[in-house]
This record gives C-alpha cells, structure tokens and sequence, in this order.
C-alpha cells in the first residue's frame, strides 16, 4: 500500500492493526467491517482483500483523505469498496443511513485529545445500532497521563487490552518508523458495556 509515487505513508498504527486482521482473516469472510479515519486504509484493505464488507471513510472536511481511500482501492484492485465522508461527533445523513456492521476499525484515530470525545461518540452510535459489533483500535502512546478510560465509562463502553505478542505484532521491524523515538503501539478492542441489569 505504501508508493512513493503517490506519496503515501503508512503509520506504524496501521501495520500493527492489519496484523491483527490478517492472524484473524479466517474470521472475517463475509464480515460487514467500516474502517473510520481510513486515510491510506491499510487495515480495510486487508479486511478486504481477507473477504470482509468494507466501507471505508474519513473526515468530509479533508477531500484529500477521501482521495487518499480511493486511491487505496484503485492501487489493490479493490474498485468496488465504497468510501464515504464520515466527520466525528457529526451525527449525519451517511451516518444514520449506515448499512449494519460487525466491526469497525480505526488505527491511531486517537492522535489529538481534543477528538477523543467526538470519537467515543460515533463509536457510541455506531454500537448502539450494532449491539454485537466491535471497535478494534491501535494507537500509540503519546502521552503518560494520556487515557480514555473516562470516556469510555461515561459513553457506557468497555475496552479489552489486546497484547500485541499475541498476534506477532510485537517485533521491531513490523512497525518500524523513521520517526525519532520509540514508539509503544498498543491495541484495544472496545464494545458496548453491558447495561444496568443484564
């Protein structure tokens, strides 16, 4: 996926996430998967390419993230996926027209705290109409005091840890970067919580 004649990068985040997606292809043949700030949309890609329902999106405001999906597709000869301009928090016509979905995927979408909230909120929604489905996210750490534990409680949602040796996503070379720094990517999936007396 990543072409430096189209001047794509691919976030470490995204690496780890397709990772977890391709150890767990098997599963995902005829899974209806949305991948939300898809950019590049490696993950959905390989949700794609393993059999899944992929739509993909990204923010209507950035033109240029939509492109980015769309050239994604056309790149691994996946047409077909449709991408559409979702904007967090934005509870919208693409939105409320949403076909259902099992999974939904989003790797390091948790980048600016400012976004957290708006976020949670999509996810929310999304599981809200989709009781069964799941939100798998990478992200990385970028902050010590950075959490959204809060959130996730007041939004009524849970979250497991999802340890990366367990899917052979913690050797150094599968998320290599040539940014400075080390870089600790972890991985979440976040459901619905249960509901007072269930």
């Amino acid at each position: 996926v990543l072409d430096s004649q189209y001047g794509m990068y691919v976030w470490p985040c995204a690496v780890v996430l397709a990772q977890y997606l391709w150890v767990h292809r098997q599963s995902l043949s005829g899974k209806r998967v949305l991948e939300i700030g898809a950019g590049v949309s490696l993950p959905g890609v390989v949700a794609a390419r393993c059999g899944a329902q992929v739509i993909l999106s990204d923010s209507e405001e950035l033109p240029q993230c939509l492109q980015s999906c769309r050239s994604s597709c056309l790149m691994n000869r996946l047409p077909h996926v449709p991408v559409l301009g979702l904007t967090w928090g934005r509870v919208s016509p693409e939105l409320l027209s949403l076909a259902p979905i099992d999974i939904i995927l989003g790797s390091d979408v948790f980048f600016d705290p400012k976004d957290f909230e708006d976020i949670l909120t999509t996810i929310y929604f999304l599981l809200e109409k989709n009781p069964h489905a799941q939100f798998w996210t990478t992200y990385q750490v970028r902050s010590a005091d950075w959490s959204i534990e809060a959130l996730l409680h007041k939004w009524n949602l849970k979250s497991i840890h999802v340890p990366l040796h367990s899917f052979g996503a913690d050797k150094e070379h599968l998320a290599s970067s040539s940014m400075p720094g080390r870089h600790t990517i972890e991985m979440m999936i976040i459901s619905l919580a249960q509901s007072e007396g269930t």
